[in-house]
């Protein structure tokens, strides 16, 4: 960007605006190169002005959750990234339906987690430990244990790249596994989603219970993205990446999980670079040997 637009950017996020900002900080591998501004927006008037303006400017920008499935290479982002913060955090009840939940995009998923457990609410336990935000999980169809995000989608608020804003319900949209197909720079602001009552404890216990089994079969006590591949049909990633031999592989910092082999960790000090050598090697490795190309799940960005 030109210092001109750097200029115009500050004015319009105030505070909330942060330039050559390190952006692995904001992702759960802990790796990464800096993104040119990072923008902290609280409103949707602000956004739609923000939005507006990068419009205009022709530069590019991306909604940011956690961070819990990307990868930023080492060189850096261009553009713009958006945390949505603020009015975007709320969980509050449908007036239309006790057991449907209008759910901002900035709101964490175990926020809402535990809003659901203290009130008794089930059908989203599956999320229990997945350190991410509805936004992003809307967006990547996030899912486990059997269950994804669209299973319980009614409609989902957008903001198009011209700052409109509309509720569009589920039967026109289009989820797939890991996947929500969205029209192009449009951002996701709130779900309404439905749920089924329970007791509490019942919704409290299956929440642990998953916790408990990620923790058995995940290495949640390190730095990742979570899966890095998606399963091929009639497949499991991670079991051909063990069956070529590459659990525990390690090039620089970053590790090919020695529990779930689907894992890349940063075991310290791991570059975005290791990260994605272990990704080639991986790619390599199951092509010749399943003739299979697997697809990443996660995201790499610059």
């Amino acid at each position: 960007m030109t210092p001109s637009q750097l200029k115009n950017l500050k004015k319009i996020g105030m505070n909330g605006v942060h330039f050559d900002y390190p952006l692995g900080e904001k992702s759960t591998f802990r790796a990464g190169g800096n993104v040119e501004a990072l923008c902290e927006v609280s409103s949707a008037d602000l956004l739609r002005e923000l939005v507006g303006y990068l419009g205009s400017e022709a530069i590019p920008y991306r909604v940011l959750g956690r961070g819990s499935n990307i990868l930023v290479k080492d060189e850096g982002l261009e553009g713009v990234v958006i945390l949505l913060e603020g009015e975007f955090e709320r969980i509050a009840s449908s007036n239309q339906a006790n057991n449907e939940l209008v759910v901002g995009a900035g709101a964490s998923l175990f926020d809402l987690l535990m809003y659901c457990r203290d009130r008794g609410l089930t059908g989203l336990e599956f999320l229990a430990g997945i350190p991410g935000k509805v936004g992003g999980a809307v967006c990547m169809n996030a899912g486990a244990f059997g269950g994804q995000m669209g299973d319980r989608i009614v409609a989902v608020e957008m903001m198009d790249r011209y700052g409109s804003v509309s509720w569009i319900d589920k039967g026109e949209l289009d989820f797939g596994y890991r996947h929500f197909n969205r029209p192009i720079d449009s951002i996701v602001l709130r779900t309404l989603v439905s749920l089924v009552t329970d007791s509490a404890e019942a919704v409290r216990q299956r929440i642990v219970g998953y916790l408990k089994e990620k923790k058995r079969r995940q290495p949640i006590d390190l730095p990742s993205a979570g899966s890095v591949f998606r399963n091929p049909p009639g497949g499991y990633a991670g079991r051909m990446i063990e069956a070529v031999g590459l659990k525990g592989r390690r090039i620089g910092g970053a590790m090919i999980s020695e529990k779930h082999a689907n894992f890349i960790v940063n075991i310290g000090g791991a570059t975005a670079g290791d990260i994605i050598s272990l990704i080639e090697l991986i790619k390599e490795k199951v092509k010749h040997r399943f003739n299979t190309d697997l697809e990443l799940e996660i995201e790499v960005l610059g």
